[in-house]
């Protein structure tokens, strides 16, 4: 079986699959601009002046090789978007008067 090589990506055991330049952004962040907003590689290094093609370009075979483990990533932190959304947000005045002893 050929392996394939992803010269701009990094993949570690059980962690997801990101840039070797820039470490924080991941692989699925890339490809949410492409899903969500239909951006060709072109514009996501327009809108990311930070992006090389290269980078982009590789992001992306990455992503339509290893489709189903980035949808998976992507569905999970959509979730836990979701999760956060629904909690009520405590202000900070709240946060300080129940320190206090005052709620």
């Amino acid at each position: 079986m050929l392996a394939l090589n992803y010269p701009h990506i990094e993949k570690l055991e059980n962690q997801p699959a990101r840039l070797n330049r820039l470490p924080r952004i991941r692989v699925a962040q890339i490809v949410m601009d492409y899903l969500a907003l239909g951006w060709s590689v072109e514009e996501m290094c327009r809108q990311h002046p930070y992006l090389t093609f290269a980078e982009a370009h590789a992001a992306m075979g990455y992503y339509f090789d290893h489709q189903a483990e980035i949808d998976q990533e992507i569905t999970e932190e959509w979730e836990q978007v979701k999760t956060i959304t629904k909690q009520p947000s405590k202000s900070p005045f709240y946060i300080r008067m129940k320190a206090k002893g005052l709620l």
